[in-house]
């Protein structure tokens, strides 16, 4: 299996500098075939299945697993299915006889199909997002780790980022001034993480009490009051809030 640096730099000379395919070949030494398939991939795909497996024993009773599930979408959650009761009942209702194996990674497969995997986003002008990452830097002859401010408009793509020494207050105000002044204006909303520079807690009630800095930012360009509220595990992680702030154009 090649490496996906081959696939990249097979897809940079095709797509990028507009060569072709058979010039791809000869330059890289490489079957035209193998071109074909970096050029329909950006990474290594792997082993691909040229068709489903085969479940002979189980094969007829698919229509059954598949109208039990369906059942216990309505089910309350402790009466629903396990793959092994599945497997009981195939066993005992129908006479299957093959192994609880098949049954539970097709009962796996199929539970994750049905599931909701992602949320399509939209991202309106006006809006942004702003956080904190980190990265590795030089200076004057130092490696040092740097925290990077990153405040981005997911509807354009633009992004301003600008590195300090640490995740301070200071850090955090000077990046919005900065970002602003990049931009040249303020946009319509600033999407934000639960940063404790920002929220100093969360009370019972799942509001905000924002910091002093925070509060200062907010009174300085905002013409509304912060919102809080949980966001989709599938838009952000489970376990993470954000602050949806609005603020003035002008």
């Amino acid at each position: 299996m090649f490496a996906v640096e081959v696939y990249a730099a097979v897809r940079r000379f095709v797509f990028v500098e507009g060569r072709s395919r058979r010039e791809a070949a000869r330059v890289f030494g490489l079957s035209r075939d193998t071109i074909s398939k970096m050029c329909r991939y950006s990474v290594p795909p792997g082993y691909v299945r040229s068709k489903p497996p085969e479940r002979p024993k189980l094969g007829p009773l698919v229509p059954v697993i598949d109208a039990i599930l369906e059942a216990d979408k309505t089910a309350p959650p402790k009466q629903r299915h396990t793959a092994k009761r599945i497997f009981e009942r195939l066993r005992l209702e129908h006479g299957f006889a093959g192994g609880y194996t098949v049954v539970k990674d097709y009962v796996r497969l199929a539970r994750t199909k049905s599931r909701e995997v992602f949320v399509p986003l939209t991202h309106p002008p006006g809006h942004a997002q702003v956080d904190f990452g980190e990265c590795i830097g030089v200076i004057g002859g130092v490696r040092m780790k740097l925290h990077v401010f990153c405040f981005d408009l997911p509807q354009s793509d633009a992004c301003f980022i600008k590195a300090y020494p640490a995740e301070t207050t200071e850090a955090f105000l000077d990046g919005h001034v900065s970002a602003f002044a990049f931009f040249g204006g303020v946009p319509l909303s600033i999407l934000y993480d639960n940063t404790k520079i920002a929220v100093a807690r969360i009370l019972g009630d799942g509001k905000r009490q924002r910091t002093r800095a925070f509060t200062g930012l907010v009174s300085h360009y905002l013409t509304g009051t912060a919102l809080g509220g949980r966001a989709r595990g599938t838009i952000k992680a489970r376990s993470r809030d954000w602050l949806n702030i609005p603020v003035r154009t002008s």
